[in-house]
């Protein structure tokens, strides 16, 4: 199944976080926080604007991004999780 996001939306894959920490210390799974970083697998063609122009996106596909803890909307395709959110739901581009 093959998936388009629409308007200013985006579909992004979470970025597995450390099994370690700096020092060392191994974090069990139930400790774990979900990572707030992840990579832009789809992105809607843009928001419309007052005229109805559509205005195109700052993000592309393949982009590493931040967003914040709670953004997005947790989905399940083709048997793999991602979030669809917002472009303003990321805080930047990690270059």
């Amino acid at each position: 199944m093959s998936f388009r996001p629409l308007h200013d939306r985006v579909v992004v894959r979470r970025v597995e976080s450390e099994e370690k920490t700096a020092g060392g210390i191994i974090i069990p799974d139930t400790a774990k926080e979900k990572p707030s970083e992840g990579v832009i697998i789809s992105v809607g063609p843009g928001a419309r604007d007052e005229s109805g122009k559509v205005n195109p996106l700052d993000v592309k596909e393949g982009d590493r991004v931040l967003f914040g803890k709670w953004s997005g909307t947790e989905v399940k395709l083709n048997g793999e999780d991602l979030l669809i959110m917002k472009e303003t739901d990321i805080m930047g581009v990690i270059a």
